[in-house]
């Protein structure tokens, strides 16, 4: 890509402008170093900040960047993205972006190595609770199960399938990062494939000039589509329909969050008997829990949880960018 100094400069600062909320960010490792045949995500080691040499190495294919949606000084984002690759990840992707165009909300296809990216990008910034809440009513609505990235199957384990919510948490702590995405437009180190906006020809210019020319949700407009969540009678409550494995809400006359610790963990999940098991994000911080199945999770009740390692709940919270003074969702 040889353009003119004046014209590059613009569209690395439109891309800027449209996906970096927080300038800290990752890289993705080259496909000889990759570990177990994935290419994995790292954080520079000197904790550089995202600057526009950066981003032209990742739209001109030199390195390829991972973006964290939500900014910890104010627990807004720019965009949402929704991630899904799983066998019938592309039907509910359009399926979701049906959906957001019956609500008035434009968003932006990408295809990726195994399924598909959806974005909705913010007039401004929204706060990242209120992007998820919508969301996860929107995955309900078509039936897309919201859950953590496919693994393959073990023996009496399985696993959860669904879509990817960006940004993956309802807020972060301050020196905390959330989850990366891949930033769109740069070149996956795993096949060496750019993988394109629909909607728009294949260069960089018209694929901005297309992202840029979309509707963006704005917070009168979030505010009033959550306002419209359905409220349904049940055995004397209100319960507002939700995916699986989604945090969701009761209402006793007032509303009132229900907890689950599955809405706040981004790593991989395998059900066994009458429990999911997953990575202790406490045990995680200290550098243990290598095996990923410290943590167990209730299936029927996922407000209970225990570490077997003997991490209290308010550490696990705290792990996850949750304080307990925070959380008024009943007993957990």
């Amino acid at each position: 890509m040889c353009l003119p100094p004046n014209l590059e400069r613009k569209l690395l600062t439109d891309y800027f402008e449209l996906f970096v909320n927080r300038r800290a960010y990752t890289l993705q490792a080259v496909a000889g170093k990759a570990k177990e045949g994935r290419c994995y995500y790292y954080r520079p080691k000197d904790d550089r900040y995202l600057c526009l040499g950066t981003i032209r190495g990742h739209l001109f294919g030199e390195v390829t960047v991972g973006l964290y949606a939500i900014n910890p000084a104010t627990q807004r984002c720019k965009w949402v993205a929704i991630d899904a690759d799983y066998r019938e990840a592309i039907n509910d992707l359009l399926r979701l972006q049906w959906e957001l165009r019956n609500d008035g909300v434009d968003s932006a296809f990408e295809r990726s190595r195994r399924g598909g990216h959806l974005w909705v990008f913010a007039q401004g910034t929204l706060l990242a609770a209120e992007c998820r809440r919508y969301v996860q009513n929107l995955a309900a609505r078509v039936r897309a199960g919201v859950g953590t990235r496919e693994q393959q199957p073990t023996a009496g384990s399985a696993s959860i399938e669904g879509i990817e919510i960006f940004p993956k948490q309802d807020r972060v702590s301050a020196g905390e990062f959330g989850n990366a995405i891949r930033a769109p437009l740069g070149v996956h180190r795993r096949d060496g494939k750019r993988y394109w906006f629909y909607g728009a020809d294949y260069s960089i210019e018209a694929q901005l000039d297309y992202l840029q020319g979309l509707g963006k949700l704005s917070q009168e407009k979030i505010t009033k589509l959550l306002s419209e969540i359905p409220v349904v009678a049940r055995e004397g409550r209100a319960v507002i329909e939700r995916g699986r494995n989604s945090g969701g809400f009761i209402a006793d006359g007032s509303l009132k969050r229900e907890f689950s610790i599955l809405s706040h963990l981004g790593g991989r999940v395998r059900k066994a008997g009458r429990n999911y098991f997953t990575q202790c994000p406490a045990c995680a911080r200290r550098g243990r829990d290598k095996h990923g199945d410290n943590l167990a999770i209730s299936v029927t009740e996922p407000r209970k949880y225990r570490c077997w390692a003997g991490c209290t709940k308010e550490e696990i919270r705290a792990a996850v960018g949750l304080r307990t003074s925070h959380i008024g969702w009943g007993k957990s």
